[in-house]
Formats: structure tokens, sequence, C-alpha cells
């Protein structure tokens, strides 16, 4: 039997972006290179306000967030204000995955990864699902 991992620590924030990007790396070519057009970052928890403008009190409720305008909507004519952007939120991507106890972190945080570049995409459930096997888990 395996001795406990007491000395273990919890995964920080470069193993979550870590994770994210081979999970971007690892996307079918036509996806691959415009994923890595978008802005990547990995924080404890949203911010304050950003918890606020989208509706949010409980920081735990959210794993996730693609902030940008999707590839399905952009036209010539918009002006970018700020890049697109995968938020991932460490604290709650680790509840989850503890709490669901039947998935590893990897897929955990690539199943984050992969629905917020849905998001950018504007990616079908069917879409995400030929990629990312998610729903195996449920």
């Amino acid at each position: 039997m395996p001795e406990p991992l007491y000395d273990a620590c919890a995964p920080d924030l470069d193993m979550i972006e870590d994770i994210a990007r081979a999970t971007m790396s690892d996307l079918p070519p036509a996806f691959k290179v415009l994923a890595s057009q978008v802005s990547l970052t990995v924080m404890d928890f949203a911010p304050e306000d950003l918890l606020a403008e989208i509706g949010i009190e409980d920081p735990f409720e959210l794993t996730g967030l693609y902030t940008g305008i999707p590839m399905t909507e952009k036209s010539s004519m918009d002006q970018a204000t700020a890049p697109d952007t995968i938020w991932l939120f460490r604290r709650p991507i680790l509840d989850e995955w503890v709490m669901r106890g039947n998935v590893t972190l990897q897929q955990m945080v690539a199943h984050v990864t992969v629905h917020e570049l849905a998001h950018h995409f504007g990616w079908s459930d069917d879409d995400i699902a030929t990629i990312d096997k998610w729903w195996e888990y449920d």
C-alpha cells in the first residue's frame, strides 16, 4: 500500500498554467494557431470587480472565464480594447476537482480551458465533445 502524501503541496498557479498551455498546444491544428493568439491568465480567484460585473457573489463558483469578442462575432471594424483572454481560477478549479473525485487534475484544467476556448471560437456542445471527453466523466 503506498504511503500517504503528507508532504504533497497543492498545485500552484504555474502548474495550472502549464496544464492549460499543454491543452491548447494539443488542439487540432486548425484551432491550435488561433488558440495561441488568446491570452491566458491564471489567478487564485477572480477579482471582485470582475465577479460583480458578471453577477457572481461566491468566488468559488467561477472556475474560468473568457473575455473578449468571440470569433463568430468579430468584424474588421472592431477596435480591440483588450486582448481576448482566458482566465483560470486555481482555487475554484481545485475545489471542483476534489469534489468530483473522479477526474485527474489534468482533465479538470483541460475541461475548463476547452470550455473557455469554446466561448472564443463559438463552438457548439458537439464541437466541444470531439475535443474534450469531459462528458465521459459526468
